[in-house]
């Protein structure tokens, strides 16, 4: 079994998992300050609520890719492609958006947080519902944008979703060691440095789903002959060439084949690829050069919040 695939899986789980376990612990923490800890049940109500949410989501989209996998109609081969493709652009949409405001709010996260909570509570007769809200919102935000990159990963079968169940159950004992056991952690360096991680990993997808477009392009030039002039790329440019993406950067199939380890997991983790064609390569470090560079620029400087005051700036804890 190749259990590399569930190394993307478990890496983004984690980040996200423990960002929701973040603020699943500070509104526990201000139920009980401010003695309302018999709402903690909405809480946990929330949680569980927006794991299932974000599950019946990630069924929905493979379902869709599925029965468009199946379908006889002649353009359905182009349509999977291209709804993958989508996918993989949102993913790193979202995957980058959240990286970048996550460095740069997080220093606000637990006084919004706290207020959100407070204004929760204000309204007695709906409290347990506006914190159920609250918390439902988080860990759904988390779990979709987890769902999108999984799809977009087209990672379906049981190796994936052990990466993905990994993952969760390691935030969640983050979030244990953090509110319940009073453990101090540097949570500034793990976010640092799983977010370094959490850029190759979206670096890769970039590679990826120009690749899916490629493939869709390509077949549908195949199938039209009006479209035959969509693949702008022919053998007087390069003699080894894709469709859309230029001409061949490198081929490493025989040396570091993708498919066999090292390169398993090199493509897991950095996207790798044994094929790389010129679009790919500059899409790639144009990524890295820019998202990089801001996420990089952001980290300067940043402390994260404590949990109490007596904390240090990089730790959380009780």
């Amino acid at each position: 079994m190749n259990f590399s695939e569930a190394l993307p899986t478990f890496v983004i789980t984690l980040r996200e998992g423990v960002e929701a376990a973040l603020v699943v612990g500070i509104v526990l923490a201000c139920l009980k300050k401010s003695g309302q800890s018999y709402l903690s049940p909405w809480v946990f109500g929330g949680v569980a609520v927006g794991l299932i949410a974000s599950a019946l989501i990630g069924v929905l989209f493979g379902w869709t890719i599925q029965i468009l996998s199946a379908s006889n109609q002649p353009f359905a081969p182009i349509m999977e492609s291209l709804l993958e493709a989508t996918f993989g652009v949102l993913a790193i949409a979202m995957l980058s958006w959240m990286l970048l405001w996550m460095t740069k709010q997080a220093r606000f996260m637990k006084a919004e947080v706290e207020g959100a909570v407070s204004a929760a509570l204000t309204d007695k007769s709906h409290a347990g519902w506006g914190v159920f809200s609250l918390v439902l919102i988080a860990v759904l935000r988390e779990g979709f944008e987890t769902v999108l990159f999984v799809v977009a990963k087209f990672q379906q079968g049981i190796i994936p979703a052990i990466g993905a169940l990994g993952g969760i159950l390691s935030a969640t004992g983050l979030g244990v060691l953090l509110f319940k056991w009073g453990v101090k952690i540097n949570i500034r360096l793990f976010f640092k440095y799983m977010g370094i991680l959490l850029l190759f990993i979206v670096a890769g997808l970039v590679v990826s789903t120009l690749g899916l477009f490629d493939t869709a392009v390509n077949t549908l030039s195949q199938a039209n002959r009006e479209s035959a002039g969509m693949c702008f790329y022919y053998e007087r440019f390069a003699k080894v060439h894709s469709c859309i993406l230029g001409p061949m950067v490198w081929n490493t199939s025989k040396v570091l084949p993708q498919e066999k380890f090292p390169g398993l997991l090199l493509s897991a983790l950095f996207g790798y690829t044994d094929k790389l064609y010129l679009v790919q390569g500059i899409a790639y470090f144009v990524f890295l050069i820019t998202v990089g560079g801001i996420y990089l620029q952001s980290l300067s400087g940043r402390v994260f919040f404590p949990i109490k005051s007596k904390n240090s700036s990089n730790e959380i804890g009780n």
